[in-house]
């Protein structure tokens, strides 16, 4: 009896000790389904059937320098895996005899007073045009014909002028930018970013200096932002005194900076790790919020806070939005889906609003509004740390 106790518990410590490999692009059929397809060809959009396809697809139809921008992370990219892992820590926890028939007509989310059919959106990320040669200009159409929030890159491909001519009428769009010391030249930015029609700018604040990305220099496709950069609460406010747009700081990392944001009345503020390409062992977007709930779940009511990192599923964005996280960002996911133009874009905000309806409703969420942080065991499965 005691041998086999011991048994036991050894095949229990080597389950739990035992590495588990990182899946790009869990098997869900798609290698059977098309992997016969040749590299430069690209299948029918209507095969992409979850967001991580659409990166399967790049993988093999990209060149691998263009793949390669889109794809690093810092050093051993574990802060990278960790984003997408992260959410597979924690298990639902779905109600049953819940009327859910009218979830599909709740996921109406409001960002800085702005309406938008659902509580994602496009993240800001460089260089739209080493996926299709239309660039930026396919993120901003689908995001039209979606009605969700896009924050065009700084470091685009498209002047960012042309970018916001490209919106539908009513549209809304937020810049993100990056702004350094010099006075003369971030005063012309952010001039052309309000004449440009941007609702309010995003300013990156996690790439003080250049990301230590190993898999990009082996390509020669480092960051757009190498320098280091200036950037405080003092700079901030200086920066607030020249627009009159509203500045969200995006890239925070820890409930102290939260407390200091809204300290200095910052309107919002998005919650990243640069998508693991910055600082290796930095938080997830999950993580910080975890801390931001456990130390004080007010702030979620202080100061609108928005999220991205790692996000693939619709359950990924549940488990920020049962938090108090207002909206999610997808950034990667959205580059390779413009390797089918303007119809992946679309295809991908079509994907994630379905799998939001019907998680939702399998969680027994009667309505969006009413999703919170009952909804989720916050204790991480041991063996997924």
């Amino acid at each position: 009896m005691r041998s086999q106790q011991i048994l036991v518990s050894a095949a229990m410590a080597s389950g739990v000790m035992a590495a588990r490999p990182f899946l790009e692009s869990p098997d869900t059929g798609i290698e059977m389904q098309l992997g016969a397809l040749p590299d430069n060809e690209l299948p029918n959009v209507t095969s992409i059937v979850g967001i991580p396809d659409f990166e399967w697809v790049a993988q093999r139809y990209l060149p691998a320098t263009n793949y390669t921008y889109y794809r690093n992370g810092a050093a051993g990219e574990y802060s990278y895996r960790n984003n997408m892992e992260v959410y597979h820590r924690y298990r639902l926890r779905p109600r049953m005899m819940v009327d859910i028939t009218n979830v599909p007509q709740t996921l109406g989310t409001t960002i800085l007073g702005h309406n938008f059919s659902a509580p994602f959106f496009i993240s800001p990320c460089a260089r739209a045009g080493l996926g299709h040669p239309n660039g930026e200009v396919n993120l901003v159409k689908g995001a039209g014909t979606g009605d969700i929030l896009y924050m065009p890159a700084l470091f685009s491909n498209v002047p960012l002028e042309e970018i916001h001519a490209n919106k539908a009428d009513g549209q809304v769009l937020f810049q993100q930018l990056y702004l350094d010391s010099n006075i003369t030249a971030t005063q012309a930015l952010l001039d052309r970013t309000k004449a440009a029609g941007a609702q309010a700018v995003v300013y990156t604040v996690d790439s003080a200096a250049d990301g230590n990305r190993h898999r990009a220099a082996r390509f020669g496709v480092g960051s757009a932002d190498p320098d280091f950069s200036l950037i405080t609460w003092e700079w901030y406010q200086q920066l607030t005194t020249m627009t009159d747009l509203p500045i969200i700081l995006k890239g925070l990392q820890t409930v102290d900076d939260i407390k200091l944001a809204i300290e200095n009345k910052v309107p919002a503020v998005i919650l990243s790790n640069h998508g693991g390409r910055q600082l290796d062992d930095s938080p997830s977007s999950l993580e910080v919020a975890l801390e931001i709930f456990r130390e004080d779940p007010d702030l979620f009511n202080q100061i609108e806070i928005l999220a991205d990192g790692g996000v693939r599923y619709g359950t990924d964005a549940i488990k920020l939005l049962a938090l108090g996280v207002k909206a999610v960002g997808l950034g990667r996911p959205f580059m390779f889906a413009n390797i089918f133009g303007q119809e992946g874009i679309e295809r991908a905000i079509a994907i994630m609003k379905h799998e939001l309806t019907i998680d939702l409703g399998n969680l027994g969420v009667p309505a969006l509004q009413a999703l919170n942080p009952s909804y989720v065991n916050w204790n991480p499965v041991p063996w997924l740390m």
